[in-house]
């Protein structure tokens, strides 16, 4: 009996060669010819719940979509979907108390029951500054 849900297991990638460039004069690629090459990005993962966690947010949600079509019909999913990409336009307010980048997408998605790293250590992207909000979101828009 199949309910149509995603599997939340993961799938691992794996890299295709573990090699280097052997080009250079010590066996290492000219960096001056090829640029700075980015090692850890060729050798693939280094813990095997790394994979399960980079997809953990995108697992969870296509498997609550699923559950939601198979519960409500397709105006559920399409209706959440539509209300998040519509409030992932929205801007951080710099004047206003809250630290969260988008508070209503994170109410969508369930992150606002959660404590993450972002909660404890503020991202230096959206400094906490007070200051007269028309100003800033006039500066914002490019208005000032």
């Amino acid at each position: 009996m199949s309910f149509r849900l995603p599997s939340v297991k993961p799938i691992y990638e794996k890299p295709d060669s573990f090699g280097f460039h052997n080009d250079g004069p010590y066996e290492m690629s000219n960096s001056m010819l090829t640029g700075k090459d980015n090692q850890k990005a060729k050798l693939g993962l280094s813990h095997p719940l790394e994979q399960s966690e980079r997809t953990y947010r995108k697992n969870q949600e296509k498997l609550t979509m699923a559950m939601l079509r198979n519960t409500q019909g397709l105006h559920a999913p399409l209706r959440l979907a539509m209300e998040m990409k519509l409030v992932s336009n929205a801007g951080h307010l710099q004047c206003l108390p809250n630290h969260r980048h988008n508070l209503h997408l994170d109410v969508l998605t369930g992150r606002d029951t959660e404590i993450a790293f972002e909660d404890i250590f503020n991202n230096g992207e959206y400094p906490e500054i007070s200051g007269q909000p028309h100003a800033i979101m006039e500066k914002s828009l490019g208005l000032l």
